[in-house]
């Protein structure tokens, strides 16, 4: 298990480091689910910033650490999750894309995966289950998603000014300009079914991603 945070900014009121402290106290939060290393990216000239905590697993080198960026330098990916088939799709790219490959991670494999058809079709040559973000630096998109059937979460929050996304809730609520306001037809729907349907969260204005 791992913990992915970020923002997107439409209009940057901070300072790149007030931003980027912002960022850290996102991912800090997230601790508990990546003890081994934690990581930030971030472009001032963009307002993108992206963090990771992250439990080693697969490839546990300093290599494979996050936020990781694509061998052509064009994506950036923070990533929670494991992908069952990453194997059979790394040896498809060395094949057919003579793709060198500098870890071991199903990470890299994603990215590459991304590089070579895109972000949709790479999702659905993927079998697992993830929560993802990946910034395009050429095209200027942020893409944020989960696995078909959701077993790894992530939130996020839009405004005219800003998306906040992160695997849990209380690391949204470290971003200072959010405002914490009950949605009580969420409370109403827990304290009647124990549970909160998807894509509502007990916050107004806090969104659970949809597989």
């Amino acid at each position: 298990m791992c913990g992915i945070s970020g923002f997107f900014l439409i209009n940057n009121y901070d300072s790149h480091r007030e931003s980027l402290q912002t960022l850290k106290n996102m991912t800090n939060v997230l601790k508990h689910r990546g003890p081994n290393a934690s990581g930030y990216w971030s472009s001032e000239r963009d307002n993108i910033y992206l963090g990771h905590r992250r439990l080693s697993i697969i490839d546990l080198s300093d290599s494979a650490n996050q936020p990781m960026s694509s061998s052509e330098n064009r994506y950036v990916i923070i990533f929670n999750g494991e992908i069952y088939n990453f194997k059979k799709l790394k040896d498809e790219l060395k094949s057919l894309f003579n793709v060198k490959f500098k870890t071991q991670s199903d990470t890299e494999v994603i990215l590459e995966l991304i590089v070579q058809y895109g972000f949709r079709k790479a999702l659905d040559k993927i079998t697992g289950m993830f929560s993802l973000a990946v910034w395009d630096k050429k095209e200027k998109n942020l893409y944020l998603a989960i696995d078909p059937l959701g077993k790894k979460p992530l939130y996020w929050s839009v405004d005219d000014k800003k998306l906040i996304f992160a695997s849990e809730i209380k690391s949204i609520l470290k971003f200072k300009s959010f405002k914490k306001t009950l949605n009580y037809q969420s409370l109403s729907e827990f304290f009647r079914f124990s549970y909160i349907k998807a894509p509502n969260t007990i916050f107004n204005g806090l969104n659970k991603l949809e597989p």
